[in-house]
């Protein structure tokens, strides 16, 4: 058998990669983690917080998984390449993307949001999501081969959230458009483009806003009367990523307990 047969061969055994946009914490680190437990490679991108991407790594390797952080800036060319760059050089394969890279700045009122950082919020919840999903079609065209898009919207994307972050929902709105539009392009090419919209999820992400008080002051309003566990997101995910999701595409799954 000669060297490029063998190659083949350990390539077709190879456990399916995915790769998962800002991975270092929250609803990314968690589905870190499923996907590693469900059987797969993983690379995951972060942004500053080297050790915490670190933690998640080890955690993910101690699950079987062998998960590479990449260091990259979702909102750059040269960020929406780096996973897809490392999952190549690491893999030599790639079956699933989730988009899952977001940003919050703050809770105010749109007119009391700086436009700095309404901007930073589109291009980081909607562009990095459109670009990084049109750079994994280009990979599955590439290897002539199906794949799955996974992106994280929200539940704010229907409710709008007045005085919270209005833009921002509606970045999240964009990109649930984005994910019909798109699954319903390359769905004849095997390519399942499939969301998923969490409602109130008990992460860092309201202390880091400046409300470490909102998933208490919000959980009553919701039906199930509680915030959901990042790990109760990434199961969507994980179900989205497999084959049991078979037949689901240019859809977004709303995961908010009722709301």
């Amino acid at each position: 058998m000669s060297e490029a047969d063998r190659e083949a061969d350990a390539m077709a055994s190879a456990r399916p990669v995915v790769i998962v946009t800002g991975g270092s914490r929250g609803i990314g680190a968690a589905t870190v983690l499923r996907v590693a437990r469900a059987g797969h490679d993983v690379v995951f991108t972060y942004r500053t917080d080297a050790a915490a991407a670190e933690r998640v790594a080890a955690s993910a390797r101690q699950l079987g998984a062998d998960a590479l952080p990449v260091q990259a800036e979702a909102t750059t060319d040269a960020g929406i390449n780096a996973p897809f760059a490392a999952a190549r050089e690491r893999f030599g394969r790639l079956d699933a993307v989730v988009c899952n890279v977001g940003v919050t700045t703050r809770f105010a009122p749109l007119a009391r949001t700086p436009v700095d950082e309404i901007r930073q919020t589109i291009d980081v919840n909607f562009t990095a999501t459109v670009l990084t999903a049109r750079r994994a079609v280009q990979e599955f065209e590439r290897a002539g081969a199906p794949g799955v898009i996974v992106t994280v919207s929200s539940g704010a994307a229907t409710l709008g959230s007045p005085g919270e972050y209005a833009h921002y929902a509606a970045s999240k709105a964009a990109v649930d458009a984005f994910t019909m539009g798109l699954g319903k392009e390359v769905g004849p090419l095997g390519i399942r483009v499939v969301g998923v919209a969490p409602g109130l999820v008990a992460t860092e992400l309201h202390a880091r806003t400046g409300d470490a008080g909102r998933v208490e002051r919000m959980a009553p309003g919701i039906p199930l009367q509680r915030a959901a566990d990042p790990d109760e997101i990434a199961s969507a995910i994980e179900w989205l990523l497999s084959p049991d999701a078979s037949y689901v595409t240019a859809t977004t799954l709303r995961v908010a307990g009722g709301r």
